[in-house]
């Protein structure tokens, strides 16, 4: 169905953008799947990009001319509004020579023609079902911040690329790990869930939803859950994501129930401190170890091929004089997701997980598994 619409560039940017990273990019995937739906009705756009596992949909008010759909190329489409001057930019399609449908994408002096997909093999989109709840966009997108980081890369354990969302108490659990590191996060009287309900998001359509929240101004977040996929609506975009299906590991009982060993340490000194001795660390597997003393740690990092550094930074401790190592990303990436300005390490022993939290509040917890060291 041909199509026609005028809209300011930067904003159409936005849509594409945004629609775009749910595109396929992987290889084998039905070539229509590499494209975004336009959908033209009246004065209103929605651009539609899927891979069939998230789907990521932006509406906007555009000067609608002729509604109807077409699917454009999303990379090459989007690269190619970026690159047109500021203003308006016109979408006009029509049947081609071959009898194929174009693009023709105009502003200015600029004039482009695309190729286009067959609107008729975009896939059928489920509406989102389930019963609408509401979350702060502010608190989810903070909590998603701590938690998705945690989440497995790996294709190869799909369980530990999800992050658990689950009832607890009277408010909502985020839980991911890669079985290095465990993050948890409650998010008080956040009553998505019913009692004892649970579901396994992917940590890839959550990454995405963190950064719609990022460049959003506050406001509400929309889930609804239905028996195979969740969708969350912010503002004018919409996000679809599959579950995950299979059992999240048991996390609870790698939570010790009390620590002997506490140390407070200044969250920022830390992290600096870290990041300089991380700098002989070449290998992503160097550890670097943590000296616990009663006035403060001292931090050290030995490679064989690049010699040796340490660092000495300021803290409260109490507890057994003890070393324990880590892995540096691992230790980093656990501080600056605490939201203090100090941060509480405590420690078992130097096998054992330890845990990193904020000082003025019991809803983060950062656990990591040691480096065993000689």
């Amino acid at each position: 169905m041909p199509v026609k619409l005028r809209c300011e560039r930067d904003v159409l940017v936005d849509a594409l953008s945004n629609a775009g990273r749910a595109v396929a990019g992987r290889s084998g995937a039905l070539p229509v799947l590499s494209g975004v739906r336009l959908d033209v009705i009246g004065d209103g756009l929605t651009v539609t990009g899927t891979d069939l596992d998230l789907t990521i949909s932006v509406s906007l008010q555009v000067n609608g001319v002729t509604d109807g759909v077409v699917v454009a190329p999303g990379r090459l489409v989007t690269d190619i509004v970026r690159a047109l001057d500021p203003g308006a930019v016109t979408l006009e399609s029509g049947d081609g020579d071959g009898g194929d449908e174009d693009l023709r994408i105009t502003a200015g002096r600029s004039a482009f023609t695309v190729r286009t997909h067959p609107a008729a093999d975009f896939p059928r989109l489920p509406s989102p079902s389930g019963e609408a709840v509401t979350l702060p966009a502010e608190g989810l997108s903070e909590a998603l911040r701590q938690v998705v980081r945690a989440a497995s890369g790996e294709d190869s354990r799909p369980i530990l690329t999800g992050v658990l969302m689950a009832a607890e108490g009277e408010g909502l659990r985020l839980v991911a790990t890669d079985s290095y590191r465990l993050a948890v996060r409650d998010l008080p009287g956040a009553g998505v869930l019913s009692e004892g309900q649970k579901v396994l998001v992917p940590s890839r359509a959550l990454g995405e939803l963190q950064r719609l929240l990022g460049s959003a101004a506050g406001g509400d977040v929309q889930l609804r859950l239905g028996q195979h996929d969740a969708t969350f609506g912010t503002g004018s975009v919409s996000l679809t994501s599959r579950l995950i299906e299979g059992e999240f590991p048991n996390y609870r009982q790698l939570i010790p129930a009390s620590y002997p060993n506490r140390l407070v340490i200044g969250r920022e000194p830390l992290l600096d401190a870290v990041r300089r001795v991380k700098l002989l660390a070449r290998d992503a597997t160097t550890p670097v170890r943590v000296a616990l003393r009663p006035d403060g740690i001292e931090l050290t990092v030995i490679t064989t091929d690049w010699g040796t550094a340490t660092e000495d930074v300021d803290a409260k401790y109490e507890g057994s004089e003890m070393t324990v190592a880590f892995n540096p990303a691992y230790l980093i990436e656990g501080a600056e997701a605490v939201p203090t300005d100090e941060i509480v390490l405590d420690v078992l022993d130097a096998l054992k997980p330890a845990t990193l939290r904020p000082t003025e509040s019991d809803e983060y917890l950062y656990l990591l598994m040691p480096v065993r060291v000689s």
